[in-house]
């Protein structure tokens, strides 16, 4: 179902897109958006991984440097039928981990030192689990075309305001003032809400494969409740912005932001995916 959504969402959006562009520009404008679109979505998917791992000075580890988290992340790896990924650590006490890479053959996963020392090594499986599991899925793929897309529609928009300001515009054009008010304010907000729904489609997902991996749901939902707890009561993780809070297993602005929830928040309530892994856990009567 999932699936399924995640696919009516982006086609949505993909929708909005060229719109957007035609209204600009009509299908000449189209066409540009969309060459546009693609140039953000190549440079994105090859360069993301990279960027972002900078971002937050993640160091690459080996067996030999964190034994016990390397040879967890290859045995779980291996369960999910996966190439080995990098394996990244930052330095933070603040417990949230996410995954990067293009695809399963140039995956990373990174986790903080905060994580290790908060989680239990059961509960640490589970989020590697879940982290894995977005590489198996390819939701960095999904996610940075979704981000892409609603990041041009919102160009589109700053591109028509500002046309409207300095008069360069013509109200009477593409639906006249009513469209212009759209493009500027409802294609943007609706472009946001449906990556925002993307984001959380796919960490549902996300729980329950990587539920399957670790072994036990309760894992997770264990993991999930202490991490939530920890970003609800401290400042968020050291260098986070929130054009990659929807790479984290728990968004780390939730104990700052907490407007961001509803329409606009990139992750499912926590109390609900926790009900959600109960209840897996349970159909695999793992729940004493």
């Amino acid at each position: 179902m999932n699936i399924f959504k995640t696919a009516i969402l982006m086609a949505l959006l993909t929708g909005i897109m060229v719109a957007a562009g035609n209204f600009v520009g009509g299908s000449t404008g189209a066409f540009v958006m969309l060459v546009i679109s693609l140039g953000i979505n190549f440079f994105s998917y090859w360069f993301s991984d990279t960027m972002v791992l900078k971002m937050y000075n993640a160091q690459e580890v080996s067996a030999n440097d964190a034994p016990q988290l390397y040879n967890l992340v290859a045995q779980l790896a291996n369960k999910a039928e996966l190439p080995m990924p990098r394996v990244c650590i930052i330095e933070s006490e603040v417990p949230n981990a996410f995954a990067t890479g293009r695809n399963p053959d140039h995956a990373a996963v990174a986790v903080t030192t905060g994580i290790m020392r908060v989680l239990d090594y059961n509960e640490l499986s589970g989020v590697l689990g879940h982290e894995l599991a977005h590489v198996k899925h390819r939701d960095i793929l999904i996610g940075t075309i979704a981000a892409a897309m609603a990041g041009v529609i919102s160009m589109i928009g700053s591109i028509v305001q500002w046309g409207a300001i300095l008069g360069t515009r013509d109200n009477d054009d593409n639906g006249g003032i009513i469209g212009t008010l759209a493009m500027i304010i409802v294609a943007p907000l609706a472009a946001s809400i449906i990556q925002m729904a993307i984001s959380r489609s796919r960490e549902y997902d996300a729980d329950k494969t990587g539920a399957e991996i670790c072994g036990n749901p309760i894992y997770l939902a264990n993991a999930l409740q202490k991490i939530e707890s920890f970003t609800l009561n401290a400042p968020p993780i050291e260098h986070a912005s929130t054009a990659t809070a929807h790479m984290f297993i728990i968004n780390p602005f939730d104990g700052t932001e907490k407007f961001l929830k509803g329409l606009f928040s990139t992750h499912p309530d926590t109390e609900d995916r926790i009900a959600k892994l109960r209840q897996q856990a349970s159909d695999m009567h793992l729940l004493n």
